[in-house]
């Protein structure tokens, strides 16, 4: 039976969810040059994979945080998987903006948090993890208590890896970088003489691509 790890990877590459393309590479909004592109927001648009996505996170946290209170998603691209997850789980949902607003209450996190209350968050995506992390401080500042992070994909960059550490956030990951390159090149996606130009990437992202 194949893992989870290699089955989401490969229904990734399949919705087009996850572009590779090492020869023509994107352009992050960072500016960094990139041979991938992920968007989990086509997951939504797939009811079978979406609820299977969902309810494997949601298993996630019933086994490693069972006394999780609510469940938060960073907005804005996790806030639809969140909210399933938490319906899956019979738990609170809540979101929480990357800034407060600047009109209104000025909330940053959106949804009803008591202070004490154990927190799970939910993301889609990986890179850095500052913006998740950002997330997980802004909970953490509100009296609630971070139990630790479920995503669906994280390019498992060293800088990620090393920021959840030093935050002492506990990351759990559907499926990451190295299953992709694995499974895409099994399956003929990518040609065996792109794998060094991938995993070359994934080493040295922000210089990766310039002359």
């Amino acid at each position: 039976m194949e893992s989870i790890e290699r089955t989401v990877a490969k229904s990734l590459l399949e919705i087009k969810a996850v572009m590779l393309r090492p020869d023509n590479p994107f352009t992050w909004a960072s500016g960094w040059r990139s041979p991938i592109y992920c968007d989990n927001r086509r997951i939504l648009s797939y009811p079978q994979l979406r609820e299977q996505v969902c309810r494997w996170m949601a298993d996630n946290i019933n086994s490693r945080y069972p006394d999780a209170d609510v469940i938060a998603g960073v907005a804005t691209g996790a806030i639809a998987h969140g909210m399933l997850i938490a319906h899956f789980l019979g738990k609170p949902f809540i979101y929480v903006r990357p800034k407060p607003k600047d009109h209104g209450t000025g909330s940053q996190i959106e949804g009803i948090l008591a202070e004490g209350s154990k927190v799970v968050v939910v993301e889609d995506l990986i890179s850095t993890g500052m913006s998740s992390l950002a997330a997980v401080d802004a909970l953490n500042k509100s009296g609630a208590e971070v139990m630790g992070m479920v995503a669906i994909f994280s390019y498992n960059f060293n800088v990620s890896r090393r920021a959840f550490e030093n935050a002492n956030v506990e990351l759990n990951t559907l499926t990451n970088y190295d299953a992709l390159v694995e499974v895409a090149s099994e399956t003929g996606y990518i040609k065996d003489s792109d794998i060094g130009l991938l995993k070359e990437w994934r080493y040295s992202p922000s210089t990766w691509g310039q002359e």
